[in-house]
């Protein structure tokens, strides 16, 4: 069995995350991390919370509590929604960490010491209103290479153009509005990127199979313009990692913080410590350190597309720029955007769901179905409360959760809450269950793939095929004529439960494990025998009727949560 490092982009700490989020990232590696450890892989699966930079600043004020406070307590809301959702991290970790401090200044020293960091004077915005410089982020104005007018001072997201807040036309302060900006000098590091160009374009042309998305960001970074630019590290914020190099002092950095896309994205590596150190694990570096046994280990990264330039890029340098043994990526798999309604999701506007309103409607599983099924890994996707209501309906509960209820409910009224006997003990004609065992494979084939939407479709396509059987051997009527020969049917058909249990286990994890508890077994071995799986379950084995499994959403819900989410959280 192999083993595999899986990481989703870290979640921003200032607020709840909606839907759009969750699914950019977090619940797709979740769903492959599941699948792995279903089929008997090692997994390592890390995330944690990005808690450094103006914006926790602002949320905190705008909270009225101390940053450090404000982030500890957003942490601990981020991992309980987590857990709500059946996220099954195997560390929630925080960029606040002193193992993530030690580790960015470690990085920063080693830079250094490579002649890959320099120090610039320059003018940067600072905004005598607000009372300080403005990081990148909080500079908006018209980008000047496509006319988008809220183009941030990094980077315009409707054309991926790396920016620099002087380039930007008719720039504003986010914080307060203001356009008085005024240009003042201040001295940072910057990480010389423009010099690792050759040796990041060698490396990314090496990785196997990246999605066209990723790669075209990449290359279109590499190559755009003047090319690869050198990036500031640093900020002049009171808030973050102080700059260091390594464990000494930096003259002329003092007060001065590193940048929040630097030290994030080093977090995953420091996440893997915090495991460690917490007791959750005993050895960090056969995951991370090429020389400690990680050269075996296959890294997944998954991530919304607006992140995956500092991925593909930034945090790249920083790692081979440093010239030690640490583990790269080998798969970034990134994704487009879930829009909402007609429109998109908005943190600022409280358009859209959120996790926690979410979960208050519904269990985590309705959610987790239709945000994978729809999973916006080719274009863009959106979210409608029509599609939402009919996935709920059409795939959840009259396929799945149908054909759970008939089969339970039918066995307990004819023969008893055991596993009846006689019949044969897999009633099916050899072509039907070579065309089950080949959906199964194709499930199998996407999921390796990390092919989540088609993966989706494919095991809809399994619990299909139940249905389908079972309306084909009518056991109901079968039973009429020969009671032995339903007794095999039914039997066969309680067996198919547990299989779609272990199957559905990465997509539904909470429903799994209600379907698992009905038929009162902890066999969740992956069907790689089809014949022994569908047999698992003999004759006399107890079982219950679990109570419904999923209900339908009626139209008066749709209408009632579409015009309740259309603008304002409550």
């Amino acid at each position: 069995m192999a083993r595999h490092l899986i990481t989703s982009a870290i979640p921003y700490i200032n607020g709840i995350k909606h839907l759009g989020n969750l699914v950019g990232s977090q619940l797709p590696a979740d769903v492959y991390a599941r699948y792995l450890r279903a089929r008997g892989h090692e997994v390592l699966f890390l995330c944690a919370t990005d808690e450094h930079g103006t914006p926790a600043e602002l949320a905190a004020a705008k909270a009225g509590k101390p940053v450090a406070e404000y982030c500890a307590e957003m942490w601990a809301v981020q991992r309980d929604l987590a857990e709500g959702f059946g996220l099954s991290f195997d560390h929630f970790g925080r960029s606040s960490s002193p193992q993530n401090h030690r580790l960015t200044q470690h990085f920063a020293g080693v830079l250094a010491d490579n002649g890959l960091i320099r120090e610039v004077t320059e003018k940067q915005m600072y905004s005598p209103a607000d009372g300080r410089f403005l990081p990148d982020r909080y500079i908006e104005g018209t980008c000047p290479n496509c006319g988008f007018d809220s183009a941030r001072g990094d980077q315009c997201d409707n054309c991926t153009k790396q920016l620099d807040p002087v380039d930007l036309i008719d720039p504003r302060s986010t914080i307060s509005g203001s356009t008085e900006l005024e240009l003042r000098e201040t001295t940072h590091l910057y990480l010389r990127q423009s010099a690792m160009r050759d040796r990041l374009e060698k490396w990314i042309d090496t990785r196997e199979g990246w999605p066209v998305l990723t790669t075209s960001i990449a290359k279109k970074w590499l190559t755009d313009g003047d090319g690869l630019q050198d990036r500031g590290i640093t900020r002049d914020l009171d808030w973050g990692i102080p700059v260091k190099r390594g464990t000494e002092d930096w003259p002329g950095m003092e007060g001065k913080v590193f940048y929040v896309w630097f030290d994030a994205p080093v977090e995953y590596i420091a996440c893997a410590q915090e495991w460690v150190d917490t007791g959750k694990g005993d050895d960090w570096e056969r995951w991370w350190r090429t020389d400690k046994g990680a050269a075996d280990v296959r890294y997944t990264q998954f991530m919304g597309k607006d992140n995956v330039p500092f991925h593909t890029l930034s945090f790249p340098a920083t790692i081979l720029g440093s010239g030690e043994p640490w583990k790269l990526v080998d798969y970034i798999k990134s994704f487009n955007y879930l829009n909402y309604d007609g429109g998109q999701f908005s943190t600022s506007r409280g358009r859209g769901v959120f996790m926690d309103q979410a979960l208050a409607l519904l269990p985590a599983d309705y959610w987790r179905w239709w945000l994978l099924s729809h999973v916006p890994e080719t274009s863009d996707a959106e979210f409608t409360w029509e599609s939402f209501q009919s996935g709920v309906n059409k795939d959840l509960a009259d396929v799945l959760g149908n054909f759970v209820s008939r089969v339970t409910k039918f066995c307990r009224s004819k023969f008893g809450d055991t596993l009846p006997e006689g019949g044969e003990d897999i009633p099916v004609e050899a072509d039907a269950l070579a065309e089950f065992e080949a959906k199964l494979r194709a499930y199998e084939a996407a999921m390796e793939a990390v092919e989540i939407r088609r993966a989706a479709t494919a095991l809809r396509a399994l619990w299909v095929w139940g249905n389908e059987y079972l309306q084909s051997a009518a056991p109901w009527s079968t039973i009429k004529e020969d009671e032995a020969k339903a007794a095999g049917q039914i039997r066969f058909a309680l067996n198919l439960i547990r299989v779609y249990a272990v199957l559905s286990t990465p997509f539904i994890p909470m429903t799994s494990a209600r379907m698992l508890s009905a038929l009162n077994t902890l066999d969740t071995d992956w069907p790689d025998n089809l014949s022994a799986a569908l047999t698992a379950l003999p004759a006399g084995h107890a079982f219950s009727v679990p109570d419904n499994l999923f209900r339908k959403i009626t139209d008066e819900e749709r209408e009632d949560w579409q015009a309740r989410f259309a603008g304002t959280r409550d």
